[in-house]
């Protein structure tokens, strides 16, 4: 009908377009994560880089990611590097993933740990375990209920702390909270299920399941970069460090494994994932199984 507005064109939904990442670009980033935390991005990992970045650059309109690092650069409260790191790293992890670890653990580490603890100046029951990359938790609530469960000299009452450190904060708060859903605990044997675990509703229907305050007293939680100083000095029992130092180059393994041997106990047991080994490096831990290492002292 003439002499009428016509109507305002039709509005699309277009998804922003995600910035690109020059080779030069993602040369800078790479090298600045490998200083920052000894993760190694440059073996053709530049897609990964863009892609968890991209939403983040969006987000935070910047433009491109020259000045996405530069606002890193210029942040003094530390706040965006902790969530680059956190977009960067891989937390892959599982109830009794590796399950020969655990069972290597309660059958042979604690029950010769225990022997010797037991002796006259032997410091009693003490354990101290240190899960260096522990992700969303799952690794230190399997170290703690197997302790508990399967080893009473320690787990009844003793003197036994677990120290579990990841650098994403993201997932940190996750272990903190302790709660998971049916598929992750899958593999944790119904006993062990049942006396450590409470089944809780969910706030989007179905039922999910809450560590116990008896195993979560056990595990302080902490963010921490392997590539600064040790929180500890000495006095560890046992180092889990696993599927980690794959990230790594080989310069850097070698310094990690060189502050894990110093600060374990003389006869203290480091575990390394099933993709990793210390083959040629030069280091003197004793081989004692597939990713399990002993500290032997002369």
């Amino acid at each position: 009908m003439s002499g009428q507005t016509p109507p305002p064109p039709e509005k699309k939904n277009v998804m922003p377009r995600q910035p690109d990442l020059s080779d030069s670009e993602y040369q800078t980033i790479a090298n600045f994560v490998h200083k920052e935390s000894g993760i190694n991005l440059l073996d053709g990992k530049k897609e990964l880089v863009r892609a968890r970045l991209a939403k983040r650059i969006t987000q935070l309109n910047f433009q491109n990611f020259k000045s996405y690092f530069a606002y890193i650069m210029s942040d003094k409260s530390g706040d965006e590097l902790v969530f680059l790191l956190d977009a960067l790293a891989t937390n892959l992890t599982s109830f009794y993933r590796e399950p020969q670890h655990f069972e290597f653990m309660s059958k042979v580490m604690l029950p010769e740990l225990a022997k010797r603890r037991q002796k006259p100046g032997g410091g009693g029951p003490r354990l101290r375990v240190w899960s260096c990359a522990c992700s969303s938790g799952e690794e230190p609530y399997t170290i703690a209920m197997e302790v508990i469960e399967k080893n009473p000299f320690f787990g009844g009452g003793g003197d036994f702390r677990i120290l579990a450190t990841d650098l994403s904060t993201k997932v940190l708060n996750v272990a903190k909270k302790g709660e998971y859903g049916p598929e992750s605990v899958k593999n944790i044997p119904p006993t062990i299920l049942r006396n450590f675990l409470t089944k809780i509703p969910h706030e989007k229907g179905g039922d999910h399941w809450k560590i116990n305050e008896n195993v979560r007293r056990l595990i302080s939680f902490r963010r921490f970069n392997l590539m600064d100083p040790l929180p500890i000095r000495k006095n560890m029992d046992l180092v889990f460090c696993r599927n980690v130092m794959i990230y790594f180059d080989r310069e850097t393994i070698n310094s990690l494994v060189n502050k894990f041997f110093a600060i374990l106990e003389p006869g203290g047991y480091l575990f390394i994932g099933h993709s990793e080994s210390l083959s040629g490096l030069p280091h003197n831990f004793q081989y004692v199984a597939p990713c399990i290492y002993r500290k032997v002292t002369a």
